[in-house]
């Protein structure tokens, strides 16, 4: 009895800890946060309950402790499917923990039957951890950290295959089947086992959400946070790997440089918010024209690039106008239009070189009169 209650414990204590981590993702916005700490915090409320066995009344130690444990498990899933931006279930939830309670009461004073109560709520968890697992599951294919999607995978179907087994075994001891170790063993085996289920799914939890701040970090440093095209720094990496995948294979790289005409003036006219509007629209239209292996990035300011990997300079000044009148709004009431520089990498060429002649490109098209694409093979040559 002794190591049941230290066990308890353990787990409380473990429970007590990841209500501390989880407390510090409250305010992170990751969907699930809420109900991960609330089945935590039941946990630290139950296990004393199971503990308490015979020093305070059976409501507590064997009602409440086991409905309060089966609710720990379904607010659980319930965060996993929130993280998911699944929708929550809470009728069908909720009649997880109402089957639990009648079974519980029938088990305990209809038939006091502990090993028909262990059989009766180890189906329920195994039933709901094991929904977790098949929610998971499918993530896996597209999550860019693999790593905490497996471990909570494994964790729930574990859990609800651990708890099937010990539910077949107990109903098969309470049949009369024989069973080859001593009870005490048993029920040691599977209680150290499942002290670790709460903890191990949390840590899952908490991986998951770890995993989504990095990527929501990430997505923020290499986008632009206005119009959600590249940032600048995101677009100098992606070419240089563009970049080298060019010359490994002999293929072209392609780059067109451009940006609004009188920008200033819509900006004067119209305000900056409306200018910010334009800014958004043009990184749309162009996402609309370009192809999705395209690189779309704002430099900055009202200044933009696409990279064209395997793309030849014919081929992107045919993109290159069709992405000029695809901008041209000259009959809206902002009335914005482009000016469009396009230059192709030569061999042993860097991308600052390339840009630098795209650059003189877009230059002449702004002085010939804007709302136009010129070719930086019409430019003399310019040294970076």
């Amino acid at each position: 009895m002794l190591i049941v209650v230290s066990l308890i414990l353990v787990t409380m204590a473990l429970s007590a800890v990841m209500l501390l981590v989880l407390s510090s993702l409250r305010g992170s916005g990751v969907r699930g946060i809420h109900e991960w700490f609330a089945a935590n915090a039941m946990a630290v409320v139950s296990l004393p309950l199971f503990a308490a066995r015979g020093a305070l009344p059976d409501l507590l130690t064997v009602e409440v402790a086991n409905i309060l444990l089966l609710g720990t498990t379904a607010t659980m899933l319930a965060g996993f499917r929130r993280h998911l931006q699944l929708r929550v279930p809470a009728r069908r939830l909720a009649g997880y923990i109402g089957l639990g309670l009648l079974l519980v009461l029938a088990l305990h004073h209809g038939v006091d039957s502990m090993g028909g109560r262990v059989v009766a709520m180890s189906l329920l968890h195994a039933a709901m951890c094991f929904e977790m697992g098949m929610l998971l599951r499918p993530r896996l294919q597209h999550a860019e950290r693999r790593y905490p999607v497996l471990f909570t995978v494994y964790a729930t179907v574990g859990n609800a295959a651990i708890q099937l087994v010990r539910a077949l075994l107990y109903g098969a001891h309470m049949a009369g089947a024989p069973i080859p170790w001593d009870d005490t063993i048993v029920s040691m085996t599977f209680f150290s086992i499942g002290a670790l289920a709460l903890p191990a799914l949390t840590l899952g939890a908490v991986m998951m959400a770890t995993a989504d701040l990095i990527a929501r970090a990430q997505h923020a440093a290499n986008h632009d946070h206005l119009t959600g095209a590249r940032s600048r720094r995101a677009f100098f990496e992606l070419a240089g790997r563009e970049q080298s995948r060019a010359e490994r294979r002999g293929s072209p790289l392609s780059l067109l440089l451009f940006d609004v005409d009188h920008f200033k003036r819509i900006n004067d006219t119209h305000g900056h918010a409306t200018g910010d509007l334009v800014l958004v629209d043009i990184v749309r239209r162009t996402g609309a024209v370009v192809r999705s292996i395209d690189i779309v990035a704002r430099l900055g300011g009202e200044e933009f690039a696409v990279l064209l990997p395997d793309t030849g300079a014919d081929t992107a000044l045919l993109v290159a106008e069709r992405l000029r009148h695809g901008l041209d709004r000259a009959a809206d009431r902002t009335g914005y239009t482009v000016s469009i520089g396009a230059a192709t990498l030569h061999h042993g060429e860097s991308i600052d070189a390339m840009l630098s002649r795209a650059d003189a490109a877009l230059y002449a098209a702004k002085a010939g009169g804007r709302n136009a694409v010129v070719d930086a093979r019409c430019m003399p040559l310019v040294t970076v």
